[in-house]
């Protein structure tokens, strides 16, 4: 523990890296818009300027290192009027169409021009135009309302390993881009969605699928039906105030057929059957010589990414259908045959965490002969963009359960929603494929939490198992370069994005 002194008070606070560290273990909040936690800080936008009594010199909180008996002052004059000119010569330059942008309700410039007290351009510049990416599925680009924060640099290089996007040119004609500043739809990009999450304004966003979903649900001809992925249900309450964590797949059941949905099905019952048959596939592998490791293929950002990165190692992803899709064929074929509908009169719309799986829905495989399998993609916050369109209160939803025959599911079904649910689940599957019976310690808890690459070893019915988990791009191509080496192993989940779905 160390003493330090912020506007006029001490407080005695663990050691950190940064003065950033501190202020945040104290709970005084500082502005920031580079900053990533957990990455190492640059200290490039300069909002997070904090005053040194001693020098009265502004220094950067996110890159300044902590000291004993450090004294800063956190919001006084000098630093309030350094933080305002920042917003104000990142206004000089920025499109004045906040009223059109989808991010206008949580644009953290716009926050931050408000609570700065912001209210004219302080500075007159050119105002910044580009054309919109439109071509990639999955992401948006509007060069015009780029900031430079870098963020998305940052997660596409250091987490995701991609880099699929840089900055280029020089000087004031720097911009973030693309190789020869090309569209996403052609590069390298696997559409993981990782920038769209840290992107502070509407520079990046997911393509929008709302209106089509509008259109179909007001088709009196179309039967729409909607399946949510496991981890939507416990991630999109935290949009309107609900406890982390809470699983509200009742809630959101009813919700969505007051909006006018037909069925709600559950991605999770799909995640079962994927379950299986990836056991038995794997089961398989390893009695008849097949090529080992096995890999999940239920992440649509991840498939690619062995597809440009790893091409030897292709032959290695599981045969199945990701349970998105695996449920989009079920509805439209064994589903539309039952119920009696033509294939052509259901509108399948998919709510998933990921914008990777609007990428996986417009894949040419993904179409059973005339017939897309997903008609439209929604991520979580375009469920509740058209959750508020629709005046629905989420408070005031009584539950409900979801439509069979897809609306049962398993908790290894449910599982999928955080990294390493899926080989957890697979493990259960085929302990009781191999033996006739379920685990003793049906908790693997050596493939659970949060960290990047976890490890196990599991005797199964005289069976060795060595498999591992990842999550986040770069952790899976330090083990596939184990791989590449020599190193033994016969299953590998891998999720793109940080901790699973629940970080899509």
């Amino acid at each position: 523990m160390i003493r330090i002194t912020v506007n006029n008070h001490e407080h005695e606070v663990s050691r950190h890296d940064t003065i950033l560290g501190a202020l945040e273990e104290i709970g005084i909040k500082v502005p920031t818009l580079c900053h990533l936690k957990g990455l190492t800080p640059s200290g490039a936008c300069r909002m997070c300027v904090v005053e040194m009594e001693d020098t009265g010199n502004l220094v950067p909180s996110c890159a300044w290192p902590l000291t004993d008996g450090l004294r800063i002052k956190t919001h006084s004059g000098k630093v309030l009027t350094a933080r305002k000119t920042i917003v104000e010569l990142l206004l000089s330059n920025h499109p004045d169409d906040c009223l059109y942008c989808r991010r206008r309700t949580d644009c953290e410039l716009l926050g931050l021009a408000s609570s700065l007290g912001v209210d004219g351009r302080g500075v007159k510049g050119r105002v910044a135009t580009g054309a919109k990416d439109l071509a990639n599925p999955a992401i948006i680009r509007d060069p015009s309302k780029c900031i430079l924060c870098g963020r998305c640099v940052r997660v596409c290089e250091e987490v995701q390993g991609v880099s699929a996007i840089d900055f280029i040119g020089r000087g004031a004609a720097t911009i973030v881009g693309t190789a020869f500043n090309e569209s996403l739809n052609i590069g390298s990009c696997v559409n993981c969605g990782q920038c769209v999450r840290v992107c502070p304004t509407g520079a990046l966003m997911e393509n929008p699928q709302i209106s089509r979903v509008l259109e179909a649900l007001a088709d009196p001809g179309k039967v729409v039906v909607a399946q949510h992925a496991p981890a939507v249900s416990v991630t999109v309450g935290e949009l309107w105030g609900s406890k982390p964590g809470e699983d509200l797949q009742g809630v959101m059941t009813s919700a969505l057929r007051q909006m006018g949905f037909d069925r709600v099905f559950d991605t999770s019952f799909a995640a079962d059957l994927t379950i299986m048959e990836e056991a038995s596939e794997l089961v398989h592998r390893i009695r008849s010589g097949g090529q080992l490791p096995m890999m999940t293929s239920c992440s649509p950002g991840w498939v690619k990414f062995v597809e440009q990165c790893y091409p030897e190692f292709i032959g290695g992803l599981s045969s199945c259908k990701s349970p998105q899709q695996m449920l989009g064929a079920m509805v439209k074929s064994y589903w539309a045959e039952t119920e009696g509908i033509d294939p052509k009169d259901i509108f399948h719309v998919a709510i998933m965490p990921c914008t990777a799986k609007k990428y996986e829905a417009a894949r040419p495989e993904m179409v059973t002969g005339a017939h897309a399998d997903i008609d439209a993609v929604l991520t979580t916050r375009e469920l509740h963009d058209m959750l508020r369109m629709s005046g629905i209160d989420m408070e005031k939803v009584t539950p409900e359960p979801g439509d069979n025959p897809f609306g049962q599911r398993s908790s290894a079904g449910k599982l999928f929603g955080a990294t390493g649910g899926v080989m957890e689940a697979a493990l259960r599957t085929a302990h009781y494929m191999l033996t006739g019976e379920n685990m003793a310690r049906p908790i693997v808890t050596e493939v659970r939490e949060l960290q990047g690459v976890k490890e196990a070893s599991l005797e199964i019915a005289g069976l060795t198992l060595k498999v591992a988990v990842a999550h986040g791009l770069k952790n899976a191509a330090r083990v596939l370069d184990e791989v590449r080496q020599g190193r033994e192993l016969h299953f590998l989940e891998v999720m793109t994005c940080p901790g699973g779905c629940i970080g899509g």
